[in-house]
């Protein structure tokens, strides 16, 4: 380990609920870091293995671009994701990966990215994604109380939390998010959350649809 540093366009236009067309534009943030948090400069990081649940050779891959401060990216992993890591990830039928594709609603789609990467790179895939969901269910904070907010959640998951809260202030892990946002533009994701079943961009994020497209492909 290193010690280092939209939105479904809705087709018919507007914003729905989950399980329609739905997604996030863009927008702004601040605040500071905690208090006693002077762990000087970190090294930039250029590259991070995929962030991953399952099996390699699942038969089905399942392709997740999100953005931290997007209210449907909150919805869909608070409510879709875990019945997806349930019912397939967990049975060996899907490899279930992230990829970080900021609009950016605000500069904590940049941030946060940046303080999850930071996770990642001191722990493993699954206190990564506990990480984002925790990210996630404090969304509301972020724009006010972010860098408290991330070093709370990675000192609660036993990562350092001044070194994740600096991450994201200094943007250590920029270039491993600006490079999955290329992968993203290169795949035509349409906005935040983008979900790819084998491939395939589905046109809603719906658990419906979502566990339709798998069982198709599970046959």
């Amino acid at each position: 380990m290193r010690t280092t540093r939209r939105s479904y366009l809705a087709a018919v236009g507007g914003v729905t609920t989950l399980g329609a067309t739905a997604g996030c534009l863009g927008g702004s943030g601040g605040s500071a870091l905690p208090e006693g948090c002077d762990v000087g400069n970190l090294d930039t990081v250029s590259s991070l293995p995929r962030p991953a649940l399952g099996p390699e050779d699942a038969p089905v891959t399942v392709d997740i671009f999100e953005d931290f401060t997007c209210p449907h990216c909150q919805e869909f992993t608070l409510s879709v994701a875990p019945k997806i890591k349930s019912n397939y990830v967990d049975a060996g039928d899907v490899r279930y990966r992230f990829f970080d594709y900021p609009i950016p609603v605000s500069n904590w789609s940049w941030l946060a990215a940046s303080a999850a990467r930071a996770v990642q790179d001191r722990s493993d895939a699954e206190t990564f994604f506990t990480f984002t969901e925790r990210v996630y269910e404090n969304q509301g904070r972020l724009s006010d109380d972010g860098y408290q907010v991330v070093h709370d959640i990675a000192s609660d998951l036993g990562v350092d939390g001044c070194t994740v809260a600096a991450a994201a202030e200094q943007e250590s892990y920029r270039p491993v998010v600006e490079a999955d946002r290329e992968t993203g533009s290169e795949r035509s994701v349409p906005g935040t959350p983008a979900v790819y079943v084998n491939g395939q961009l589905l046109d809603n994020y719906g658990w419906e649809r979502v566990s339709g497209a798998i069982d198709s492909q599970l046959g």
